[in-house]
């Protein structure tokens, strides 16, 4: 897995540098006015690229979210983008939020974002799409490719340990996203992208190989997960939209995320709620073969022997730190089983869960699911 080489093909300065020294971002925005955006975790760690920018002659603003964990709705892109008129790059310092936002905003105002990557947390830095909150539900919007990433392997080895385990979680999702997407191209003729999905199939490997590095807190661990997250990044760009990052997981992890917001409750991390989804999909497809009314699946029963069991993700999460169970995010027991039944509908996309609810197979799944994943 070449990263330099996928980078250059996608038009990305995927450059690794420390300290606020990465030459090539620097003499790119010289002499540039830029915009920062920043919030209050993620403002010590700017710094650095600040001096740096200044030094490089430029006009740096900055645009602090004043709260530890912003959400990319309606008024922190307006906010950004009213900022950004004023600028001719707009640079994140954070990982999936502050991404988003940079990354939309400036597609908007047709002027090119970068990302100080602060977290391997979730694999959105190198993907054209972003996901947002519009009305308090989550929307899709396509987005441009982040110009620069910068990647200082000490900050991201001072990550938290879940934030790790979050990006772990986002990745090991792939195994039932592009399990989703190919079932959808067996029952439905979805178009299917077999370079993007062998793309995503290199990320998840090398993502796999390096989870004992990671348990073990090595630096070089932190430096295999990055690179996974860039490659599934630029299988979604391949691929033209989120499909082979973004199954029935991500739906469920979306359905939750709603239910925080409504309650005025922090959002659990990204890939924490996609890691609990991925075990449902995964107790979900290998428990069909068993269930009446099962008839006319037997293409999705085949998918699904080549899936890993739910403990090979749960033992994984669990070394990580993550939660490995609903209860453990502060989700009601009435919530987890509306997502069961209502998350398949968040996308137009056929997954797993599309199958169990149209075929009314979830009806008995469910106190199952309840029993094993909840607490």
């Amino acid at each position: 897995m070449d990263i330099q080489s996928l980078s250059r093909r996608f038009g990305v300065n995927a450059e690794r540098g420390k300290g606020g020294e990465f030459p090539v971002f620097l003499e790119s925005v010289k002499n540039r006015r830029v915009l920062l955006l920043c919030d209050l975790n993620t403002r010590p760690l700017s710094a650095p690229i600040r001096t740096a920018m200044e030094g490089a002659g430029c006009a740096v603003e900055e645009l602090l979210f004043e709260e530890k964990e912003p959400v990319a709705d309606e008024k922190t892109v307006l906010s950004a983008m009213q900022a950004g008129k004023r600028a001719d790059y707009l640079l994140a310092v954070g990982a999936g939020t502050l991404n988003d936002i940079a990354k939309y905003a400036g597609f908007r105002l047709q002027k090119k974002s970068g990302v100080f990557a602060t977290a391997p947390s979730m694999d959105g830095f190198a993907s054209g799409v972003t996901p947002l909150i519009e009305g308090g539900r989550k929307v899709t919007y396509p987005a441009q490719v982040a110009s620069d990433i910068l990647i200082d392997l000490n900050v991201l080895s001072a990550a938290p340990k879940l934030m790790q385990g979050a990006g772990v979680g986002d990745i090991l999702a792939k195994e039932c996203c592009l399990t989703d997407w190919k079932i959808s191209a067996l029952l439905t003729g979805e178009s299917y992208n077999e370079e993007a999905a062998s793309l995503m199939r290199e990320a998840l490997s090398a993502c796999e190989q390096t989870v004992p590095a990671l348990v073990r807190g090595e630096r070089a661990g932190v430096e295999a997960l990055m690179d996974a997250l860039l490659v599934s990044g630029y299988a979604m760009v391949v691929a033209g939209n989120s499909r082979p990052a973004s199954g029935a997981e991500h739906h469920m992890s979306h359905f939750l995320e709603m239910d925080f917001l409504s309650r005025g409750k922090p959002i659990p991390l990204h890939g924490v709620k996609v890691g609990l989804g991925t075990m449902v999909s995964l107790y979900l497809y290998h428990t069909l073969s068993g269930r009446a009314g099962s008839a006319g699946c037997e293409k999705v029963v085949a998918a699904a022997k080549a899936l890993p069991p739910v403990s090979y993700v749960e033992d994984i999460l669990r070394s990580l730190g993550c939660p490995v169970r609903f209860a453990e995010i502060e989700v009601s027991k009435d919530t987890v089983r509306r997502m069961l039944f209502e998350a398949y509908k968040i996308r137009d996309r056929f997954t797993i869960l599309t199958l169990y609810n149209e075929s009314g197979l979830m009806k008995g799944a469910a106190d199952e699911i309840m029993d094993r994943f909840y607490s």
